[in-house]
């Protein structure tokens, strides 16, 4: 759950292309056939878009994926060498190779079929209370399970030295409310396969068809019920809606259903002063369900929950009913990956920092580390110089916006500090059960830290991750080895295309600082109103100017993106062009102005590689998924939306009052 955390504050990053030392962008992905004034996402990527179709085990193919795919051939040759040795038992190398032996040895997954899940499915069947349901559902929380709700460890909003136990919103099958709420008949589509799917499922397990059937709409009614009480992907983005402090006997009186003593007592949690419980109205209608429903219903609702988390991890017949429906039919893809693309993203996820030690010792070199913190150095600078300019704002804020950069921690590469994985047990007798054990490991782990100090040194990515992020809680921007490598970023590429592409990337994560929910943190990463009311009503006002922006862009013909679910990261997107952009003509002046490349100017090749970085590909279904639960815009509009009320952009490339590519004056927006 630290990802949901997160999730606000990351770019999902898309890479551009450096095509060898000194070299700027790739003429081949362009299409010069386009007009840059009138569709700059077509010029840029109009090449690469002809050229390109999706592997049909995807959903969605661009420069990140490209990426990706990469890292995941690096990383199956250090997983083949790990797992084809014997190591000392306990050590990390013993985990990390039995881990991805396990999961890659078909035949023992085969013949072990759904029986290892069998001691859990027959402690379902003991229950008889609400007490025993839920002893049952903290027990699979720590597994790996997220039925009914979850509870996860994270920094106290308000004393962000210390660490504070969240409760939030969980329990559903399909990925977001919308998918049981929502009218038009892709959804009905959804629902009804979502149907079958369950039968199928139960079938799987042992069940008639009758029996199945009669599961299934019983699943469907508590998760539609569970879906009505819960906050909309829009709400769940107001971080300062989320600190609600309940004592253990407050919460119990509040939703009396929920026996909360025990349920911290079950997850290892014990004696806190108090929690956060972040979705209070959710909590409410679930107390009122588990009242209501029968406890017959909620053991076949517990049985599917077990099932659901762990059908990717068992025999095939399991594995290719879970992809048809999550990845075929909400996403439209059209073949499985490969099993050790598979079991490689499992190893990644159970064991990152140990794997990610084997990575960064192949793959990361020092010089990559010194020049992305030149680069990040660079972006602080400017982001200084652009709040002394501020013509919106007061000193007094200013103060405050100078203090939370100057303390912005900056993690490039790797930790200092590994993970200990002595407490997590890896054995050679099943896959799921390693899954499981893993899931536990990391659960147990997490929840010791509630009631303690935050240590500041642990990271929320793996080194081997291609992604960034900003932590408001810890005001810290992280940038994992996997991103700080060609061709997202080379020492010795052209500086126009590094701070086009890295550049943009870490001035978009220290806006996350700055956007309409990371402004509610303070320097000290506490949630802290350090704004006067003038200001902050000039921000809202610029920040709307955005959101009503994108809320005029359409995907699908008529599915419109909601500009304020996304307003984070457009603002981020806005905010770290500009900045990106400043840093780049402050490298020139230390280091002279580079030349033009293929009649390109340095600016031009900024802005090129910026648009490059959002070559993208997507499946309808894909595409659907995104604007209903992510944050992020669509890519067409990552290129269109903010290039479009960026100045030097109308400069370099001569963008005239009137095209498309140049907002009226009136409305052009600018906050950072």
């Amino acid at each position: 759950m630290k990802k949901q955390i997160l999730y606000v504050f990351c770019m999902a990053l898309l890479i551009g292309c450096f095509c060898g030392k000194k070299h700027g962008i790739n003429l081949a992905n362009l299409d010069l056939t386009a007009d840059p004034t009138e569709d700059f996402y077509q010029y840029a990527n109009g090449g690469w878009v002809k050229k390109n179709t999706i592997p049909e085990s995807e959903s969605r193919w661009g420069a990140i994926s490209e990426i990706r795919d990469a890292n995941k051939a690096a990383l199956r040759e250090l997983l083949t060498e790990v797992s084809r040795l014997d190591h000392p038992e306990g050590s990390d190398a013993q985990k990390v190779g039995d881990f991805y032996r396990t999961g890659m040895d078909a035949e023992q997954i085969e013949q072990n079929g759904i029986q290892p899940l069998q001691p859990y499915f027959a402690e379902i069947e003991t229950i008889e209370t609400l007490d025993d349901l839920l002893k049952v559902v903290a027990k699979h929380h720590k597994m790996g399970s997220r039925a009914l709700f979850t509870v996860f460890s994270e920094g106290d909003f308000m004393d962000s030295d210390m660490t504070a136990a969240y409760a939030y919103q969980a329990g559903l099958g399909m990925p977001d409310r919308d998918y049981y709420l929502e009218k038009g008949e892709r959804f009905e589509k959804y629902r009804r396969e979502y149907l079958k799917h369950i039968r199928k499922i139960f079938q799987l397990m042992g069940e008639d068809s009758l029996t199945a059937k009669a599961a299934a709409k019983t699943i469907n009614r508590i998760e539609t019920r569970l879906a009505e009480g819960s906050w909309t992907q829009q709400e769940l983005r107001n971080y300062t809606k989320w600190y609600n402090k309940y004592t253990i006997d407050q919460a119990n009186r509040e939703t009396p259903n929920i026996n909360w003593t025990n349920h911290f007592r079950f997850i290892g949690v014990g004696d806190i002063d108090f929690f956060l419980i972040a979705q209070p109205s959710f909590f409410k209608a679930l107390d009122t369900a588990l009242a209501e429903v029968d406890i017959e219903d909620w053991k076949i609702y517990m049985r599917w929950n077990l099932v659901n988390a762990f059908a990717p991890y068992l025999s095939d017949n399991f594995v290719q009913q879970d992809f048809h429906f999550f990845k075929s039919v909400l996403l439209g893809t059209q073949e499985i990956k490969p099993r050790w693309k598979r079991v490689a993203e499992s190893t990644d996820a159970a064991l990152g920092e140990a794997l990610g030690r084997l990575y960064v010792e192949k793959h990361f070199s020092p010089e990559a580390k010194i020049k992305a913190n030149e680069i990040v150095n660079n972006l602080r600078e400017a982001y200084r110089k652009r709040i002394v300019k501020l013509d919106w704002m007061s000193d007094e804020t200013k103060q405050q916006a100078y203090s939370k950069l100057e303390n912005l921690v900056q993690k490039i590469g790797y930790p200092d500090k590994w993970r200990d994985y002595s407490a997590l047990e890896i054995k050679r007798d099943a896959y799921v059960l390693n899954i499981i054990r893993a899931n536990e490991f990391e659960y147990n782990r997490t929840m010791k830290k509630v009631g303690k100090p935050v240590d500041k040194s642990e990271w929320f990515m793996s080194p081997q991750t291609v992604n960034a992020y900003f932590h408001p809680v810890n005001n810290e921007i992280v940038f994992p080895a996997g991103i700080l490598q060609p061709p997202f970023f080379d020492p010795e590429a052209d500086d126009a295309v590094n701070y086009g592409a890295m550049g943009v990337v870490i001035g978009h994560e220290i806006t996350h600082g700055y956007d309409d929910q990371g402004r509610n943190f303070d320097s000290e990463g506490n949630m802290n109103n350090w704004w006067t009311e003038e200001d902050k009503k000039q921000f809202d006002e610029k920040t709307k100017m955005i959101e009503k922006q994108f809320d005029a862009y359409t995907v699908l013909d008529s599915v419109p993106i909601n500009g304020k679910l996304t307003l984070g990261e457009n603002i981020a997107d806005l905010g770290g062009i500009a900045v990106a952009f400043d840093a780049m003509q402050m490298s020139f002046e230390k280091n002279s102005r580079p030349e033009p490349i293929d009649e390109y100017t340095p600016e031009q090749r900024f802005f090129l590689s910026y648009a490059s970085v959002w070559r993208n590909l997507v499946r309808e279904d894909a595409l659907l998924n995104q604007v209903k639960t992510d944050p992020h815009t669509p890519a067409t509009f990552r290129v269109i939306g903010p290039l479009s009320n960026t100045p030097a952009f109308f400069e370099a490339f001569n963008v005239q009052p009137g095209d498309f590519m140049r907002r009226p004056d009136s409305l052009i927006a600018k906050v950072w």
